[in-house]
């Protein structure tokens, strides 16, 4: 196993499930230390050599909060894996209330950008560090209106923050997965049972999913884990304020 990550410190946002949980086990294999974060308790399922804590990453206290421990615990920070996000409902823009889209935007943008946030003025101090940001191909695709314009904050985010940044140590990057498949949530998005009409509204989302990929198929979680790792790396040293697309040729 490639040892990058020797004497880094990371921590995974959204780490109790999917993409997330992925991008943990990899770091530790790869040499990391790794803090753990996630709303849900299942984030201490993780090995016992992460630091795992719990926070609702919506609220800007709980972000500075996460990063405070952090680097109190480990002495500094080095990257940092923005995973949280994930569409909450599936239908047609008209369909949506007010609050619903209100929702979709705290939930797949402001995390990362409070993070962002959070974590800066130690990168900076420190004259290095890495932000790994995941956004979606969504941003272009139908019955995800709210959350594809959050993920396209968070690509614009990633430009204007690399802008800013690259001068002073700190790179900035994204992905942009395609359809992913991954185990079944163990905590849903949404708490509500579909009815007919909006298993039908998710099932045309897979349908375009896969016809706007040029591979015709859903990725793998240790695909979008490999790309996260490789933009979170050295070996990304010379490239900043991308959003690299992962969706099997879906450039989104």
């Amino acid at each position: 196993m490639n040892m990058r990550f020797n004497d880094k410190v990371a921590l995974v946002t959204g780490a109790a499930q999917g993409i997330g949980r992925g991008v943990v086990e990899r770091l530790l294999l790869e040499g990391a230390q790794v803090v753990a974060v996630d709303r849900s308790e299942l984030v201490h399922e993780l090995p016992a050599e992460v630091l795992a804590l719990t926070a609702d990453l919506e609220r800007y206290e709980d972000c500075q909060r996460v990063m405070a421990e952090a680097i109190q615990h480990f002495g500094r920070l080095d990257i940092l894996v923005n995973n949280v996000g994930g569409t909450i409902w599936a239908k047609p823009f008209e369909h949506y209330l007010p609050d619903e889209i209100e929702a979709e935007v705290r939930r797949s943008l402001f995390p990362t950008l409070w993070c962002c946030h959070s974590v800066l003025p130690h990168m900076l101090e420190r004259g290095s560090g890495v932000i790994v940001n995941v956004s979606s191909i969504a941003t272009r695709g139908v019955n995800r209106v709210p959350y594809g314009a959050a993920k396209g904050g968070v690509n614009a985010l990633t430009a204007c923050l690399a802008f800013e940044t690259a001068g002073r140590g700190v790179r900035v990057n994204a992905t942009a997965p395609g359809g992913t498949e991954a185990p079944a949530r163990r905590i849903p998005r949404n708490s509500s049972v579909a009815t007919e009409q909006e298993q039908q509204w998710y099932a045309q989302i897979v349908e375009q999913t896969k016809d706007s990929s040029l591979m015709k198929r859903y990725g793998t979680i240790d695909e979008q884990v490999g790309v996260i790792l490789f933009l979170a790396s050295d070996e990304a040293s010379y490239i900043t304020g991308v959003t690299l697309p992962v969706g099997g040729g879906d450039l989104g």
